[in-house]
C-alpha cells in the first residue's frame, strides 16, 4: 500500500472516530448541543467540529435543532436505533418479569443493554408504594463503577474489551474494580453504592450467545443494602435467571439464583 493510501485510510478512520465522539455526546441530559459546546467537550477546534456536524446532518445522523446553531439526533439514528432494539428479544420478555420484581421487592427495576462505552438504561419499572421513589432515566449511560457495568465486564466473552476499558482508569480505581469484577463472577451478582445515597444490585441475563443484558434493583441506601446474600440480591438473580431461560441462555447458571437456604429448609420440614 502506498504512503498516500495509508494516509488516506488513517484520515478516514480519524473522521469516523470524530463523528462517533460527537454522536456520543447526546443523551437524556444533553438532547441537543451546538458545535461550540461539542468542541469544548471534546477539546477540538470549533470550526472543525462545525464541519463534522454539517456532514452528519447531510448523512441524516444529525438534524438542526430549534435553537440557532444547535443540533439534535437525526432520523437515521432513530431508524437504526429502533431496528437495533427490535432485535433484542429481551426487551419483549422483560416488562412482565420486571413488574413482578419491582412490585415484590418494592424497589425500582432497571434493565440495561451494553452501549458503546457502558450499560445504557433501556427499560425501567418503578414501584410507587414507597414515599421515596428512585427514578432512572431511559437512555442514561451508566458508569463503569455501576453494578450493571460490573456484571457486563464480569461475564462478557470479549475480555479484551474489558481489559481496554479497565486500562483507561487510574491504577487505584482499576485495582478496586478488578476485585469487584472477580467477586461478581464468584457470587453472580454485583452491587454498587451511589454518591446520591442510592444503591443497586444487579445480575446478568444470558441468551444463547452470552450475556445480553443486565437487570438491577435500585433503591435508597436506607432500603437496599450492599449484601450480595440479601433477599433483594436473590430476587434480582432469580428474575434474571428466568429471563435467561426464556432466551435460551438458561444453561449459563447464575450462582446467586440457587435456592436460598431458608427455602430449602422449609421444603424439607414440610
Amino acid at each position: 500500500m502506498s504512503e498516500e493510501n495509508t494516509a488516506g485510510s488513517a484520515s478516514d478512520i480519524q473522521a469516523v472516530t470524530r463523528a462517533a465522539q460527537i454522536l456520543q455526546l447526546f443523551g437524556p441530559n444533553r438532547p441537543h448541543l451546538s458545535a461550540a459546546e461539542a468542541a469544548e467537550l471534546l477539546n477540538l477546534n470549533r470550526s472543525t467540529v462545525y464541519r463534522y456536524c454539517n456532514s452528519l446532518v447531510a448523512a441524516g445522523l444529525l438534524e438542526r435543532g430549534h435553537a440557532i446553531g444547535s443540533f439534535v439526533p437525526g432520523g437515521l439514528l432513530l431508524q437504526l436505533g429502533t431496528f437495533a432494539l427490535s432485535q433484542r428479544k429481551v426487551l419483549d420478555l422483560a416488562p412482565a418479569v420486571m413488574r413482578d420484581l419491582s412490585f415484590g421487592a418494592h424497589m425500582t427495576a432497571v434493565l440495561s443493554l451494553w452501549g458503546s462505552g457502558g450499560p445504557v438504561v433501556s427499560r425501567v419499572e418503578e414501584d410507587t408504594s414507597r414515599n421515596v421513589v428512585v427514578s432512572v432515566r431511559v437512555g442514561s449511560q451508566l458508569p463503569l463503577t455501576s453494578a450493571q457495568a460490573k456484571v457486563f465486564l464480569a461475564f462478557t466473552s470479549d475480555q479484551l474489551r474489558t481489559e481496554r476499558m479497565l486500562a483507561a482508569l487510574p491504577p487505584e480505581q482499576q485495582q478496586v474494580l478488578r476485585a469487584e469484577i472477580d467477586l461478581t463472577r464468584e457470587k453472580g451478582v454485583a452491587t454498587s453504592p451511589d454518591l446520591g445515597g442510592v444503591n443497586a444490585v444487579s445480575a446478568p441475563i444470558f441468551d444463547e450467545h452470552g450475556i445480553c443484558a443486565s437487570l438491577a434493583l435500585v433503591a435508597t441506601n436506607h432500603v437496599l443494602g450492599l449484601d450480595r446474600d440479601s433477599q433483594a440480591a436473590w430476587d434480582v438473580a432469580t428474575a434474571a435467571a428466568e429471563l435467561s431461560a426464556a432466551l435460551g441462555g438458561g444453561t449459563q447458571r447464575n450462582p446467586a439464583a440457587s435456592p436460598r437456604p431458608s427455602a430449602v429448609e422449609n421444603n424439607q420440614s414440610n
